[in-house]
């Protein structure tokens, strides 16, 4: 009896861990594998100080730190000046965005926002029936209904069925759109400006080139089509380090 009981409550308890993991946000997951791996490395590198392998140990235990999250690095970061030619390592593994940024991608009809911290997306109407609403105030059967209205826009029409895409994964069976509509629409003509590119990166008019990378694997990150994001946010934070990698590199030649 008892092992029936213990058996039945496993199986529930699996269904449970199945269905959170496949209900959680593919940002919120990629900050628990991160974690995990932090810890596993942590744990690698007590094995090689225990052995006597310091070389070997320091470098996995700074990096298992940077991966811990903000805290984690800033307790790095205090440590670097003690850790002699290991300090060095921080300019690849310890540095760290500042907290509360946020990228900004505007279309016609749309202003979308993405938080660096969280990877959460959230916009604005900027024309239209839903002038001066906020995306998380509006139902899906609305935002479905904008979607239709900005038909003729194709970059609003992108931006938000990356919303949507997060929001309401199954928002298409109520659109009644075939599967190729998955891959997004194309961008608007026209080169990105350096003003665009910084506010999609979400840095100052000052950045430097290390900065730009930076955000750019940060983004990428949190939108990457493999991980549950948006291919248009992609393309539009491929484009703006592109745009800024390539104006640094021509001021660099003169």
């Amino acid at each position: 009896m008892n092992t029936v009981f213990l058996g039945v409550a496993a199986l529930v308890g699996l269904m449970v861990l199945i269905q959170g993991f496949v209900s959680t946000n593919p940002a919120t997951l990629a900050v628990v594998f991160r974690r995990a791996g932090a810890a596993a490395l942590m744990a690698l590198a007590g094995v090689m100080l225990m052995t006597g392998r310091v070389i070997v140990a320091v470098p996995i235990f700074l990096f298992a730190l940077s991966l811990a999250g903000p805290t984690a690095g800033g307790y790095a970061r205090w440590l670097k000046p003690f850790l002699g030619p290991f300090g060095g390592l921080f300019g690849a593994f310890g540095a760290k965005p500042t907290p509360g940024r946020r990228s900004t991608v505007r279309s016609a009809a749309l202003e979308m926002q993405l938080d660096h911290d969280s990877g959460t997306l959230s916009g604005r109407v900027l024309a239209g029936r839903f002038e001066g609403f906020e995306l998380a105030r509006l139902s899906v059967t609305d935002l479905v209904d904008l979607w239709r209205e900005v038909g003729s826009d194709p970059e609003s029409r992108s931006l938000l069925e990356a919303y949507l895409d997060r929001r309401a994964p199954l928002w298409r069976d109520d659109a009644k759109e075939g599967p190729t509509a998955r891959q997004g629409s194309a961008a608007r003509p026209g080169a990105m400006t350096d003003e665009e590119a910084h506010q999609i990166l979400g840095l100052g008019p000052g950045a430097t080139e290390a900065e730009v990378r930076q955000a750019h694997r940060r983004l990428m990150k949190a939108v990457h089509p493999d991980m549950g994001g948006s291919t248009f946010l992609a393309a539009k934070i491929n484009e703006a380090k592109d745009r800024l990698v390539g104006r640094h590199g021509t001021r660099s030649n003169h």
